[in-house]
């Protein structure tokens, strides 16, 4: 996980059970950007503490996934374990790409991996995760399971997630859209379980519409129906250009308002927050300014998403929600130059300086570019990643979101360490170039 993902987020310990929830990280490889879930070790036959527990995240990241990482030790050899996991993994319809870690010697690791054949799940990768030898032909596999960006950009259609907590409207806002009952509307929470498709035409323009099941925190979730309709709903956000996080105007912003909210973050999906229910709340000339206050101050992560007031039911405003749609994927798509991007960083570093060590040492930005959209990713190459705090790399952010916009979208700041000498040359290019 920390080797794909570049970080050292995740717990290295050689005791069993350090991991037990799934732990979400960005990574990428050549011009492709995806999550990476660690998960827990499975154990089949042990029901004590938190296996069964483990066994669940597993379940429902396995359910998320476009591709699966197998991971066995190549020093320990193939147990029955690995046996017993292979086994699960082929009654699932994700591909698997086996990984044989700690082999450290590229001749020995090679010897080690021939015994995970029997496991029969194809190729066996050796590789080392500490030195990161074999990681790049593992990669090389991963990335053939993920489209390009530029392919997701093609596409003619809008893809639209509509999510939120049970009985907060989606349904009723799908019908509003269509001016039909395409979904069951129910007061009967958890009415829909799978993700409803309809595509609808606006002003020239395809919208595929996705309602989803109602996401219910997880300590409430039973396995079964209502386990796999959210497991859906996940991936309909995944898949989805923008999303509508559906807010009952009623209850507020809640707790699960807020993960959901963290979910589409995590994606990097585009996002509208839908303040539906409106028609109930009793108004004056100040209330909708309290309620825009209050949403922004609960879901203050996510201030560059536009808030609508709505009523599917009587059809207030529910049209316009197009408009916004429209913006916010012109922004999640929008790609910006490398001359505008550095223009903002030498702006932001004049009235800014990148902060100094407690030695004296002090970072410095020495250049930046857009490697993708959907959502905006810039890498900015620096001395040294260390020396940028959090307060400087969000000072960094909210500088190219006042200079460049981008309403409606999350953006990603990736920070590189690079070589004085590789920039040098870089630079000296660019300045031949131009």
């Amino acid at each position: 996980m920390n080797r794909l993902s570049e970080t050292q987020d995740s717990i290295v310990h050689d005791q069993p059970g350090i991991t037990r929830d799934r732990t979400y990280r960005y990574a990428y490889w050549q011009d492709r950007e995806f999550s990476v879930v660690d998960t827990g070790g499975l154990v089949f036959d042990d029901d004590t503490e938190f296996l069964p527990l483990i066994r669940e995240q597993v379940m429902v990241a396995l359910a998320e996934a476009t591709v699966a990482i197998f991971v066995v030790d190549g020093q320990t050899g193939l147990t029955g374990g690995d046996e017993a996991i292979a086994g699960w993994l082929r009654e699932h319809s994700v591909p698997v790409l086996l990984a044989v870690n700690k082999c450290e010697s590229p001749t020995a690791g090679l010897i080690q991996s021939m015994q995970f054949w029997e496991l029969g799940l194809g190729n066996p990768f050796p590789l080392s995760s500490i030195h990161g030898s074999g990681t790049g032909e593992l990669l090389d596999e991963l990335i053939k399971y993920i489209p390009p960006a530029d392919e997701l950009e093609e596409s003619e259609e809008i893809r639209v997630a509509i999510v939120g907590r049970p009985n907060v409207g989606k349904s009723s806002l799908l019908n509003a859209f269509l001016g039909e009952n395409r979904a069951i509307v129910s007061p009967i929470s958890g009415t829909t379980r799978d993700a409803i498709d309809t595509v609808v035409e606006r002003n020239g323009k395809t919208y595929r519409l996705v309602d989803t099941a109602g996401i219910r925190r997880k300590k409430n979730v039973e396995y079964g129906a209502e386990f796999f309709g959210i497991n859906r709903a996940f991936k309909a956000i995944r898949r989805a250009n923008i999303v509508l996080l559906i807010i009952d105007a009623i209850d507020r912003v809640t707790e699960q308002d807020l993960k959901l909210a963290n979910r589409i973050l995590e994606e990097g999906r585009a996002c509208v927050i839908v303040v539906n229910k409106w028609d109930t709340i009793e108004k004056d000339t100040y209330t909708i300014l309290e309620y825009e206050r209050e949403v922004k101050a609960r879901l203050y992560f996510m201030d560059w998403a536009k808030t609508i007031f709505v009523s599917a039911i009587t059809g207030q405003r529910v049209e316009k929600i197009i408009d916004l749609v429209d913006q916010a994927v012109a922004e999640h798509q929008r790609r910006v130059s490398t001359a505008v991007i550095n223009e903002v960083i030498e702006e932001a570093v004049r009235w800014h300086s990148p902060p100094t060590t407690r030695q004296g040492k002090q970072g410095k930005i020495y250049y930046g570019t857009q490697v993708s959209s959907q959502p905006p990713t810039m890498v900015l190459f620096v001395n040294d990643p260390k020396r940028f705090n959090e307060n400087y790399r969000r000072y960094m952010e909210s500088q190219f979101r006042q200079q460049l916009g981008f309403l409606g979208t999350p953006i990603r700041l990736i920070w590189r360490g690079k070589p004085a000498r590789e920039v040098e040359r870089n630079t000296a290019n660019r300045a031949t170039k131009v």
